[in-house]
């Protein structure tokens, strides 16, 4: 049954946190009250992290902090992520794939303290771009436990690859080895893994497929292209070939392309030790690993996926007549994205051509991703508990574009009004770390909750920082 809490009075506007507040942890003393897990709270399930729960008089609480909490003290919109399921997810991977390099894609969102917990748990790292690297190793993760990816690696990337002695770097293109042959100093080796392009279409949206011919990462099977990288390489004194990798596309719900995956590839490695005589230690099969953004969405299994890769791994060497590589696997979205929620401001709610919009403070520049692939959430209420029976509503961003909508045709309580908070979980993957610039709202903050306190990670850009970059006149 549902609690009908008292009307809520009319919201006071929050001052956002300032760029000069410390990133120290801080709790009020609310939160220092409520355990992680708040006795009597309902939990919500999937795609909620698991320590969300509806709190009698809080509303929804994560890590045991009141999102309402949150909001007040570190204004709107802002995300949040819950620093203990972060560390489960790890774990689970490091558990389903014991012998295996489990690394961290860093491009689904990073900040000091994603690199660092993620290090604490025993995970690689794999970058992007110089940038990425750069904060990674400042903020100690070990260099050598990082891959540099990038279908288009810049003279900076791979120059700041070799300074800082990353572990691996992956050839995508041909003009790229001569270039990376080229950098590396007398007397050192570079470890080097292809890209191959397997061509297999696996992904939950046409713009996220990469495992096929028709898109821009890596070298085909098909044509020839991954064997002729293969022995230029191998002609290069100064790269090491260790291995193969591919990357198959994002939001792959089920096993079949992997294994699917794993038969060409170790059939590229058999063809590699009969025409070279060299057996590659390494295969990198990357992530996209699937999550849930919705309740009873399907999302993929890690101990289903290690178990049969695994096997199929082991039979396909077997009969290749090979040792078995040490397998690699780059999950991001399903470490980072189950443990985000962000949370949003209602501004106004609208009633006009037969919709109810509900539009927020935030919008496709803390989250394109409904505008680049169509993406669904669920939002919900999150400061109060309202007895008011749902209704259908858009839930639409602040931007100056049509397209700027995060969620179509929702339920949502038909009396939700200005001041409401809205929160959307599973928003832990490529929101912040897409974000733009559109409208110079300025991105939003990044704040970790665990075991009732909560810490800023990443603090709120300015109207400051937005004008000092521009130095025109």
């Amino acid at each position: 049954m549902t609690t009908v809490m008292p009307q809520a009075t009319e919201v006071t506007p929050v001052t956002p946190t300032r760029p000069g507040d410390p990133a120290t942890p801080v709790a009020s003393a609310t939160s220092r009250n409520i355990p992680a897990h708040p006795a009597g709270g309902e939990p919500l399930g999937t795609p909620w992290p698991a320590s969300a729960r509806e709190v009698p008089g809080a509303g929804v609480a994560v890590g045991g902090v009141p999102l309402g909490e949150v909001a007040e003290r570190h204004g709107t919109p802002v995300y949040l992520l819950d620093e203990a399921e972060v560390r489960e997810r790890c774990r689970t991977y490091l558990r389903a794939f014991p012998d295996a390099d489990v690394v961290y894609a860093a491009k689904a969102f990073l900040c000091r303290a994603m690199a660092h917990w993620v290090q604490e748990e025993g995970l690689g790292l794999d970058v992007c771009s110089a940038g990425e690297l750069e904060l990674a190793v400042t903020t100690g993760f070990p260099p050598d436990r990082i891959v540099l990816h990038g279908n288009a690696k810049s003279p900076e990337d791979l120059n700041a690859a070799l300074r800082l002695r990353v572990g691996r770097i992956v050839v995508d293109s041909p003009s790229e080895i001569p270039r990376l042959a080229a950098s590396v100093a007398a007397g050192d080796r570079q470890k080097v893994l292809v890209r191959v392009v397997p061509g297999i279409a696996a992904g939950g949206h046409a713009h996220v497929r990469t495992g096929t011919d028709d898109q821009k990462f890596g070298l085909s099977l098909a044509d020839g292209s991954a064997q002729h990288a293969l022995t230029r390489i191998l002609e290069q004194p100064r790269l090491e070939l260790v291995g193969l990798h591919c990357h198959l596309g994002s939001q792959i719900t089920a096993v079949k392309p992997y294994l699917a995956a794993v038969r060409r590839l170790v059939g590229l490695l058999a063809r590699v030790r009969d025409t070279h005589g060299v057996q590659l230690p390494q295969l990198d099969l990357g992530g996209g690993h699937g999550i849930c953004y919705r309740p009873g969405e399907p999302e993929l299994d890690i101990g289903v996926l290690a178990r049969k890769v695994t096997a199929e791994l082991a039979e396909s060497c077997a009969a290749a007549g090979l040792d078995v590589p040490r397998l690699t696997l780059e999950p991001g979205r399903a470490i980072a994205g189950p443990a985000g929620v962000a949370v949003y401001r209602v501004l106004v709610v609208k009633r006009t051509g037969g919709r109810t919009f509900v539009a927020v403070d935030g919008g496709m520049s803390d989250n394109p991703r409904p505008a680049l692939y169509g993406v669904r959430y669920v939002p919900r209420l999150a400061g109060r508990v309202s007895g008011a029976r749902p209704s259908l509503m858009t839930v639409v961003g602040r931007h100056c574009e049509a397209g700027d909508v995060l969620a179509a045709d929702v339920p949502l309580p038909s009396d939700i009004r200005p001041g409401d908070l809205l929160a959307v979980p599973a928003a832990g993957a490529y929101h912040v770390s897409m974000a733009s610039g559109y409208n110079m709202v300025g991105r939003p903050p990044v704040v970790a909750v665990d075991r009732g306190r909560v810490r800023l990670l990443v603090r709120r850009e300015s109207l400051a920082d937005l004008r000092n970059r521009d130095v025109g006149l």
